[in-house]
């Protein structure tokens, strides 16, 4: 049986890319402003989401329904600058945790094509 992305990544490996993320977020003036009061909600929500899309528990849906990323980020002005500075933030956040080279080209694939995809400026 093939292990899932999130079986071989680990939820302690998830959570550390989580919180090693949302590090740079709360040293950067473009994207910390996006975030209203504390991260710990936010962080929390990202962890969730990305252990249901790795093919682990759907507890993000169970609490939110569905993930409607697009809808739920339309209120923030990601343009082309955002962008590429939540995209560095998760690369270097990346860079610290420990994966096998294909989850990794996996999960980059997957935030780069979505984050081209909230672009809305």
């Amino acid at each position: 049986m093939e292990l899932t992305y999130y079986q071989r990544i680990g939820q302690g490996n998830l959570q550390l890319l989580v919180a090693y993320f949302y590090e740079g977020i709360r040293e950067d003036e473009v994207l910390r402003p996006m975030y209203p009061g504390d991260l710990e909600a936010a962080e929390r929500r990202l962890f969730l989401f990305l252990v249901q899309y790795l093919g682990g528990p759907a507890t993000y849906s169970e609490r939110r329904g569905h993930p409607r990323l697009r809808m739920r980020h339309m209120v923030f002005p990601i343009d082309e600058e955002a962008k590429n500075r939540w995209l560095s933030c998760m690369s270097n956040a990346m860079a610290r945790v420990e994966m096998d080279e294909e989850s990794r080209r996996f999960l980059w694939s997957y935030f780069v094509q979505t984050a081209d995809f909230l672009k809305n400026r």
